[in-house]
């Protein structure tokens, strides 16, 4: 939260009666009331209860979310203390000015401070010396917390990110789990750093200052804490919507995000086919969303100026009524009046922080609790203690179906058949016939919801996830690569940096024709490839993935569509190191151009999530069904 600008001296008094603000959030509001609630007339109708009892369900949502950012402060106890007490002494030293102002105008003006004139300068100056260093104390060791305590968040985030299951992928955009490691967090930190120094700094403050009032003139004291009741009620009415506003406002604020990475993304098919007009018009609708969202948060947040400075000048009027009244019965002192009246000024500056608390903090919450979604996301299943250093490749599909969620039809059913170790094992099939779904079971991307996959002779989830998953090399037809160099994504999960063996990385750039392509980089194997391997064409990208496939040195092998994005002469290069990387090897093969599968062991032809027939090459074309239709098509096409 930064600075707030400074208060006009016409404004001074205009938010006397904020003191609301601290006591709500020391003490915990009472549930805020809709402020669009049906009016209530002798009685509480329907609408009332279910709206109480929703606003009771936000209210202790709010309390929990509130409860479980302080167990992430509870490790750095001792740290919050020491910047609670420098904060602390900064309250005191507000309530030490007005009294030497007191007594000079009451005592050094009328002789009893004479010889001693220096007393108030140097007390004046060693109070604003112990001031400033406890308030960079405070400041300092509070930002010390709440950056640890990020930093934790940040660490967990994304941990649980790396290990939750594909289907929360599918349920997440990658614009909305950006937004929440790394922009979310910093609401939080609103929460963490500015919310918490202002409550805690200022409340105790404000405790200084109404202390000296009520010590100096506990009658004056007494009309402004008359008003504390009107201004938290103004205060609970104006929480609830605002609690609706930021959660609304953060959804669409991803929606928003969602829609740039969209144009972003595919912006050559958007400036292919013209569509500029189309997404400009689509991103102008979410930004005027977004503007009247923050348009109607800057109002009901704004709701209690006006009301507080209307307070506030009915408060001063009073106060200088009863002042000259006390003055007249010889009940008050010019020097008492005036300390009392600059205390009430040093009052300001933090009530309106406090009063202007509620906004940013409904924003933290609404940060906090997306935060804590993301970090109690459940993990993919790590079931399985049976040992597997190096598997055979005996692979078994037993009466294997699969559904997407609630998706109407399966996307597998009742798909039955036997790879044995080392068979090359090809799947094709019209596309949505689940053949990319079939290989994403074996590496349990997803689990089958009916039937089970057999490893060795043992269902897959009996052994540890990571063991199962160090069996497997995986080339996909969309290559991901990552912003390092060629070595280090080559040996990309086998080994760290500091323990490549570069020998190997050598011997797989070598069997994916990529030695002569690396020499020409600047560095060689130490270059960069910058992000998703921008620097490298889109046959030495797949290249690149198949070199990385040959150095895990996998028993079992994944190839979906791997020579998709070659031209003939790479494709034929690499088709030679894929055979001589598959010998001895359990390899399942997704390939569209049935010439690139016609050596395989086996053909398994699937149609719409069922195997339809399998065999050699030569028995599927005898057989004259769905394959050999297939082969005629691509055949008739290629002439």
């Amino acid at each position: 939260m930064g600075p707030l600008a400074p208060v006009r001296r016409s404004d001074r008094l205009a938010i006397l009666a904020g003191l609301a603000p601290a006591t709500l959030f020391l003490t915990g509001p009472a549930p805020p009331r809709d402020m669009h609630s049906p009016r209530e007339r002798g009685g509480v109708n329907v609408n009332d209860k279910q709206t109480q009892s929703s606003l009771v369900k936000t209210s202790l949502q709010e309390r929990d979310t509130l409860r479980r950012v302080w167990t992430y402060l509870r490790p750095e106890l001792r740290t919050f203390i020491i910047a609670i007490l420098a904060m602390g002494v900064v309250a005191a030293s507000e309530g030490i000015i007005p009294k030497i102002v007191n007594d000079l105008l009451d005592k050094g003006f009328g002789g009893a401070y004479v010889g001693k004139l220096w007393h108030v300068p140097a007390l004046l100056t060693g109070v604003a010396l112990i001031r400033g260093v406890a308030q960079f104390a405070s400041g300092y060791w509070l930002s010390r917390v709440s950056n640890n305590v990020l930093k934790t968040m940040r660490l967990q985030m994304f941990e649980r990110m790396l290990q939750a299951p594909a289907l929360f992928y599918h349920r997440n955009t990658a614009s909305t789990l950006i937004n929440a490691v790394i922009f979310e967090v910093n609401q939080v930190m609103q929460i963490l750093t500015g919310v918490l120094i202002t409550l805690v700094r200022d409340s105790l403050t404000v405790l200084a200052l109404l202390v000296y009032l009520f010590y100096t003139n506990w009658r004056l004291t007494l009309v402004v804490a008359v008003l504390l009741p009107t201004i938290g009620f103004v205060m609970s009415r104006v929480n609830r919507r605002l609690r609706r506003l930021n959660r609304e406002h953060q959804a669409m604020t991803n929606t928003a995000a969602y829609v740039v990475e969209e144009a972003a993304g595919g912006y050559k098919v958007v400036k292919l086919h013209g569509g500029e007009a189309y997404e400009m018009h689509r991103f102008q609708g979410m930004a005027e969303r977004l503007r009247g969202y923050s348009m109607r948060m800057a109002i009901a947040g704004g709701l209690n100026q006006p009301v507080t400075a209307f307070l506030a000048s009915l408060a001063l009027s009073v106060i200088l009524t009863i002042a000259v009244v006390q003055s007249q019965a010889n009940q008050t002192t010019v020097g008492g009046f005036t300390g009392f009246v600059m205390a009430m000024l040093l009052l300001i500056s933090p009530l309106k922080h406090l009063t202007d608390l509620n906004q940013p903090l409904q924003r933290g919450v609404t940060a906090a609790e997306m935060i804590f979604g993301l970090i109690d996301e459940p993990i993919e299943p790590q079931e399985g203690g049976l040992p597997l250093t190096r598997a055979k490749g005996d692979l078994a599909f037993d009466h294997v179906g699969f559904r997407y969620g609630d998706a109407g039809r399966a996307a597998l059913s009742n798909i039955n058949f036997h790879v044995t170790a080392g068979e090359v094992v090809a799947l094709v099939g019209p596309s949505g016939s689940g053949k990319t779904t079939l290989v994403n079971l074996v590496p349990r991307f997803f689990d089958p919801t009916e039937g089970r996959i057999l490893l060795d002779g043992q269902p897959i989830d009996a052994f540890g996830l990571a063991d199962l998953r160090r069996q497997i090399a995986f080339v996909s037809q969309d290559v991901v690569l990552f912003n390092d160099t060629v070595a280090a994504n080559v040996a990309y999960g086998v080994h760290p940096r500091e323990a490549i063996d570069m020998a190997r990385v050598d011997r797989a750039l070598a069997a994916a024709y990529l030695t002569d392509v690396v020499k020409g980089l600047p560095d060689g194997v130490d270059t960069n490839i910058g992000d998703n391997g921008m620097k490298l064409s889109g046959g030495q990208r797949q290249r690149l993935a198949i070199a990385r496939a040959i150095y895990k040195d996998a028993p079992i092998l994944i190839l979906d569509e791997a020579t998709s994005a070659l031209d003939s002469e790479s494709e034929r290069q690499v088709q030679a190191a894929l055979e001589s990387l598959m010998a001895g090897r359990t390899t399942l093969v997704i390939a569209h151009r049935l010439s690139t599968i016609e050596n395989a062991d086996r053909i398994v032809v699937l149609e719409h999530g069922r195997v339809a027939e399998q065999g050699s090459h030569a028995e599927l074309l005898a057989a004259n069904g769905l394959y050999a239709g297939l082969h005629r098509i691509q055949f008739a096409t290629q002439q």
